[in-house]
């Protein structure tokens, strides 16, 4: 029995990154939020609720950045020079939220200016993946196995809703969040914001699944034969099913129903853009096949993946079980 390893290695790198994305997003969503919070007190259980899994969550981005090098090298190297600036930008984003989430803590004179530089640093970041994802969608020109465009053609209408679609839809996250992890008014203020902005990530959602299809006809195909048609069919349905769950739950006070419904939105539109892209890992350009390594090299790192991922889940999901319920105001991060 012989398996597919190049479809099994996008479907590794594809979990990573859905990892990344629910895990992080939410940490980032946070810090997005800080300037609607104005109190330092607020501020300081806002960051508490994060501090014991907001730099273990990154690990899948590096897991999914370092996967798709070893494993995917033409891609990489066709996509990196397409995305530099972006890239770079999310980069400095989520080093500037590091170097603040700690500092913020240590000086209090410039305690606002670190929460500025928190603030800015996730929403760059954030802002930056949205732009990676919409430059990838709507595709990049590749020329004999080598990036061919030009250094603005990330730029686009279509990549700025897509990056302004990740910063609400991450505060979204943030929000749920924060109702499931706080106590008293900042709880009620974070319900609040729940509100619109997961409605405004539905109205993001629905605009940009208009627009996709038409970007190019491989995507129309996609989402309207069969079988991903039944799927294309489908997704209007579970995103309504969530946002019942979603409304439902917030009426009865129900504070970890929302940020599982919110979740649950991200997951069927990752699961859509990955029929959108399959069987290509760059759309139109480069198929899993074509851009993989060879077959001895998948089979080694497929050994280091059967070691690290279960290892790294498993920590998760202890961090995540002994820093279960809510935070206490009293205690936190120093």
């Amino acid at each position: 029995m012989t398996f597919d390893l190049p479809s099994l290695w996008a479907a590794i790198i594809a979990f990573s990154v859905l990892s990344y994305v629910v895990l992080d997003g939410f940490d980032l969503g946070v810090g997005i939020l800080f300037p609607a919070f104005r109190e330092r007190a607020d501020r300081d259980i806002m960051t508490n609720s994060i501090a014991p899994v907001w730099d273990g969550n990154e690990t899948w981005l590096v897991l999914g950045g370092g996967g798709l090098m070893a494993v995917f090298p033409v891609a990489y190297a066709t996509v990196l020079p397409a995305l530099y600036l972006p890239i770079i930008l999310m980069l400095i984003g989520l080093v500037f939220r590091g170097v603040a989430f700690e500092f913020r803590w240590r000086t209090l004179p410039g305690s606002k200016f670190w929460d500025n530089a928190f603030w800015i640093g996730s929403t760059l970041a954030a802002f930056m993946q949205g732009i990676t994802l919409g430059a990838l969608v709507q595709g990049i020109e590749i020329e004999n196995r080598s990036y061919a465009g030009g250094w603005w053609d990330w730029l686009t209408p279509f990549t700025m809703i897509t990056g302004l679609a990740v910063v609400i839809g991450y505060a979204a996250l943030g929000a749920t969040w924060l109702n499931m992890k706080t106590t008293g008014k900042l709880r009620e203020k974070a319900r609040g914001l729940a509100k619109p902005l997961v409605f405004s990530l539905l109205f993001s959602i629905a605009l940009v699944s208009l627009w996709t299809p038409f970007i190019d006809d491989q995507y129309f195909d996609r989402w309207f034969r069969w079988p991903t048609a039944f799927f294309s069919a489908l997704v209007p349905l579970l995103l309504a099913s969530c946002t019942y769950l979603f409304w439902s739950a917030l009426k009865q006070s129900n504070d970890v129903i929302p940020f599982f419904a919110t979740l649950g939105m991200f997951v069927l539109t990752f699961v859509g853009l990955g029929l959108s892209f399959y069987p290509d890992i760059v759309p139109g350009a480069l198929s899993i096949h074509e851009a993989a390594a060879p077959e001895s090299s998948l089979k080694f790192l497929l050994w280091g993946a059967g070691v690290c991922m279960p290892m790294i889940l498993a920590y998760t999901g202890y961090a995540y079980w002994v820093f279960r319920g809510k935070v206490d105001p009293e205690e936190g991060y120093h």
